[in-house]
């Protein structure tokens, strides 16, 4: 496999940004008049990099990215339930908080990791097709239009999966169309940053990647 300057990188920036997502997601602030999670400052980051692996190094490279971010995950949410389970020290009074933070509902939890697979997955393919159809040209309709169906798919599959029944069905349809709307206006204002990153490592990298040969199936990991 050609080994490249940033991949690196890229990946463990991804890792992170998921990760801190997973325990800071409950915390709630307000934008304008929204009360809204504060990885809403954030995690939208990831979108790029999603974007940035499938457009410059191939949507085989994004799957193994994917699956390594997935994985990642899947661990610390096993470690921080092991944190929760073993029973505090005598005078250590802080354990409330510790499992007020970990203490996820497993619900939420796998409605999470399906959605942010299949989103994924579903973006970078659109994508992928798209590049391979235009002859790489007009980036921002590639992107515009593999973040509407990604989006859509990461939103629905995650308030269906950790709210259906919780949530009254015509509130959990409004969720899943502003929360839809919000993922995609905030991707639309990130194009410009998309195109200078993705011109910038396919300059270095001196990689372009057309994905004309791959094998597009989502649990294939080592191609």
């Amino acid at each position: 496999m050609k080994e490249y300057k940033y991949l690196t990188i890229i990946t463990v920036l991804y890792v992170t940004l998921q990760l801190v997502s997973d325990v800071t997601a409950g915390k709630i602030i307000q934008v304008l008049w929204f009360p809204v999670s504060i990885t809403v400052i954030y995690f939208p980051l990831t979108y790029i990099f999603a974007d940035v692996l499938t457009e410059v190094y191939g949507y085989a490279v994004g799957r193994r990215v994917l699956w390594t971010v997935l994985f990642c995950s899947v661990l610390a949410a096993g470690l921080y339930q092991f944190v929760v389970f073993l029973p505090p020290a005598p005078g250590f009074d802080r354990n409330a908080g510790y499992v007020q933070v970990f203490g996820q509902v497993p619900r939420v939890v796998i409605g999470s990791w399906v959605a942010i697979f299949f989103g994924e997955i579903f973006n970078n393919y659109v994508l992928a097709k798209m590049k391979v159809w235009t002859n790489g040209r007009h980036l921002w309709v590639r992107l515009l239009t593999s973040t509407v169906f990604g989006q859509l798919v990461n939103t629905a599959l995650f308030y269906s999966i950790a709210l259906f029944g919780v949530l009254p069905t015509n509130l959990l349809v409004e969720s899943i169309l502003s929360g839809w709307i919000i993922k995609v206006i905030v991707e639309t204002v990130l194009i410009p940053v998309t195109y200078f990153i993705v011109g910038h490592l396919k300059r270095i990298e001196g990689e372009d990647y057309f994905d004309r040969q791959t094998d597009f199936n989502p649990f294939v990991i080592n191609h």
